[in-house]
């Protein structure tokens, strides 16, 4: 048992920084890593081998865990590329506080119209629950717009997939040419914009099951 070794998660399992795999290969691979680290495996081996068992096993977990899932995986890649998603919004986050305004996310040009009238929508119930009242047609017209909402937000898999494709492609092309940065980082926004816009959907469909469950 050799202590861990620094590495990315695409790195431990052999595999290079592409975000179309095989996860059946992958979940394989996981099982058949685990079977040869796990620390019962090497229950008998000295203290110090047992804490590195402990210590790579834990980060076998974190990896499979990151790269099987097909958000993480982007999300994991765009932070390896510096893209820090977490960091970027709590350093806004902090900016907002500092400057006493509030940090209102951008919204995907083409929500626009969709989003105006959702917020009268979410707006005029809030009201209507406030009085007492009950209105059913309204009900329902946010549960038909949740449920478009969530079809948007299904179909944005698709649009994942076609930027990964284009990332894999210039990752594939890099073994064999120089790769412009400006295409690298076009190929990366490209990812953070689906994501972000992902992101804005979940977060409306949280707010319209808030306003209906309250």
């Amino acid at each position: 048992m050799q202590p861990p070794a620094p590495v990315d998660y695409f790195t431990f399992f052999a595999l290079p920084q592409k975000l179309n795999l095989d996860t059946a290969l992958l979940e394989r691979d996981f099982y058949a890593l685990s079977r040869k680290l796990h620390p019962d495996i090497n229950a008998k081996a000295n203290r110090q081998e047992q804490e590195w068992s402990l210590e790579k096993t834990s980060q076998l977990n974190d990896a499979y865990r990151t790269l099987k899932d097909p958000i993480s995986r982007t999300e994991y890649l765009l932070r390896l590329h510096g893209v820090q998603l977490e960091e970027q919004s709590k350093a806004a986050t902090e900016e907002a506080r500092k400057s006493g305004a509030m940090k209102k996310p951008v919204v995907p040009p083409d929500l626009l119209e969709e989003v105006f009238e959702l917020n009268m929508q979410l707006e005029e119930l809030r009201m209507e629950k406030k009085m007492g009242e009950d209105d059913p047609d309204l009900a329902r017209e946010l549960h038909n717009t949740k449920q478009h909402l969530e079809e948007k937000q299904a179909a944005m898999l698709g649009d994942l997939k076609t930027e990964w494709d284009r990332w894999d492609a210039l990752f594939d092309r890099a073994a064999s040419e120089t790769v412009p940065n400006t295409d690298r980082k076009a190929a990366l926004d490209a990812l953070l914009a689906v994501l972000n816009r992902r992101s804005y959907i979940r977060n409306l469909l949280r707010e319209i099951d808030e306003v209906l469950e309250s």
